[in-house]
């Protein structure tokens, strides 16, 4: 049961409304993330607004996917697990490369060192070696992709720990967490 209030949409004031049913027309549906999200009109705003600066990069859905997916069972988010599992699926990934992104690995190569850099910024808290930035660069991933990885990995920790702080119902198939393992 979640910690905080799920913001219902049709009795939510008028500004929060209006952010909840853009969603649901974007998406099809207002995840339990985005409605508790919602208690902040001004939390969720910033959230919708560095969304949809992050996904316009130049960074795919499916590594983004992938990178959500790694950064989610890292930090031990089962809610961020299953709703990545549900969107990287839309993506066009299947369980076995889901279940290797878990584990930080990829049958693409230059994902998996976009994966690799992205477990590596958890981890050290940013603190990522001169190696691991020529890792990806070798792989082909330029500056921006860099910038952009680190964005979504940034983005990816927020929900992780807004997901667990507050215990939000999971309201996508539910995934176990450590299956990768």
């Amino acid at each position: 049961m979640a910690r905080i209030t799920v913001v219902d949409p049709k009795t939510a004031n008028p500004e929060t409304k209006e952010l909840l049913e853009g969603v649901q027309q974007a998406l099809g549906a207002t995840p339990n993330f985005i409605r508790v999200l919602a208690n902040s009109p001004s939390a969720l705003r910033a959230f919708l607004g560095l969304h949809g600066i992050a996904t316009s990069g130049s960074l795919d859905a499916q590594t983004r996917e992938r990178i959500a997916l790694a950064v989610a069972e890292q930090n031990g988010c089962q809610y961020c697990v299953s709703a990545h599992t549900a969107i990287g699926r839309r993506a066009g990934l299947d369980n076995a490369e889901m279940l290797k992104n878990r584990l930080g690995q990829s049958t693409d190569d230059k994902a998996e060192a976009a994966i690799q850099l992205a477990k590596s910024l958890v981890e050290n808290v940013g603190e990522v070696s001169d190696s691991e930035l020529e890792a990806a660069r070798r792989a082909g991933h330029n500056d921006a992709e860099i910038i952009e990885i680190i964005t979504h990995v940034a983005l990816n920790v927020f929900t992780n720990l807004l997901a667990k702080a507050t215990h939000i119902d999971i309201d996508f198939p539910k995934v176990t967490l450590g299956a990768a393992a």
